[in-house]
């Protein structure tokens, strides 16, 4: 039944290995934004430790991870895996993740580090990180905690391969690109147009911002209807700042009223009891600032 771990036991590194696919969930931390789970399949994923996931991120039309991993004190992120076959189990991983974007020295190094260290490993070997034209970046999940439950209602599923859709889509772009040097077959701009954004307007890759403003590419709406006005990230235009709240404007402009009058009626006064307290020195002048800002509060 259910267990948990502060990492990986070795009981259940050799079954994530062998699993065909698992599930990403993050969220945006306003309440208001939309949570976000992505089925991920293939060979395209590993563990550099029993405390630390990675998988390789392909291009999609959306990036929701993305976003809101990069979204600051965010970074939360779960993997879950499920057996379709065999005894009944579902693990999940809780950590928070990284993003190394494709490009990046940080990408770079990685990967080199990763396929060094699998090299001599034939157990390993179907995880060794074999870029293709539409890896977008690597995700680096660092675990705290760890959980197994039974996964008892979980359907059998037998496995007959891993689709190809994807990966010809992007390897035919890449070509045509390389042929024809047309800049809209870029990956570069596909990632400008689909994932510079998320769909509550976070900030998404920043490769494809740069690109963004670089190929003059305009993002993709992805907020539709009534809703996406009422969203905290996406209240506008897709991609611009959060607006202020009526009640927030209020607050500000009461309290800048406030401070207005407290100025205008006393300014003067303040002004001259510091110059008066500045001249003297010691535990008198302490003492006056103490008994002047007692008077104010009377």
């Amino acid at each position: 039944m259910g267990a948990y771990y502060e990492k990986i036991p070795p009981s259940l590194l050799a079954w994530i290995l062998t699993q065909h696919m698992f599930y990403v969930a993050t969220a945006p931390l306003s309440s208001q934004g939309h949570i976000n789970v992505s089925p991920k399949g293939g060979p395209y994923f590993g563990l550099t430790s029993p405390s630390q996931f990675w998988y390789q991120e392909l291009t999609g039309s959306g990036n929701e991870t993305i976003s809101h991993l990069h979204e600051p004190n965010n970074a939360r992120i779960c993997i879950m895996f499920n057996a379709y076959e065999g005894a009944p189990k579902i693990v999940r991983l809780w950590g928070t993740g990284r993003v190394l974007e494709n490009g990046s020295r940080e990408f770079k190094e990685f990967v080199e580090a990763r396929n060094r260290e699998v090299e001599n490993k034939a157990e390993l070997a179907k995880h060794k990180i074999d870029l293709i034209p539409g890896t977008r970046s690597i995700i680096v999940v660092d675990i705290d905690q760890v959980g197994s439950s039974c996964g008892f209602s979980v359907p059998f599923y037998d496995f007959k391969g891993y689709r190809d859709v994807l990966n010809n889509f992007f390897e035919n772009k890449d070509k045509k690109f390389k042929e024809t040097g047309d800049a809209k077959e870029s990956m570069d701009q596909y990632w400008a147009f689909k994932n510079a954004w998320s769909m509550d307007g976070l900030p998404g890759m920043k490769r494809a911002t740069w690109a963004a403003k670089e190929y003059d590419v305009a993002p993709i709406k992805k907020i539709v209807g009534p809703l996406g006005e009422k969203l905290a990230y996406s209240k506008g235009a897709v991609g611009e700042r959060r607006q202020f709240s009526l009640e927030q404007m209020i607050l500000a402009v009461l309290v800048a009223l406030v401070l207005g009058a407290f100025a205008a009626t006393r300014g003067a006064e303040v002004v001259d009891h510091v110059q008066q307290l500045l001249a003297k020195n010691g535990n008198e002048t302490a003492a006056n600032v103490q008994a002047w800002s007692q008077s104010f509060s009377k």
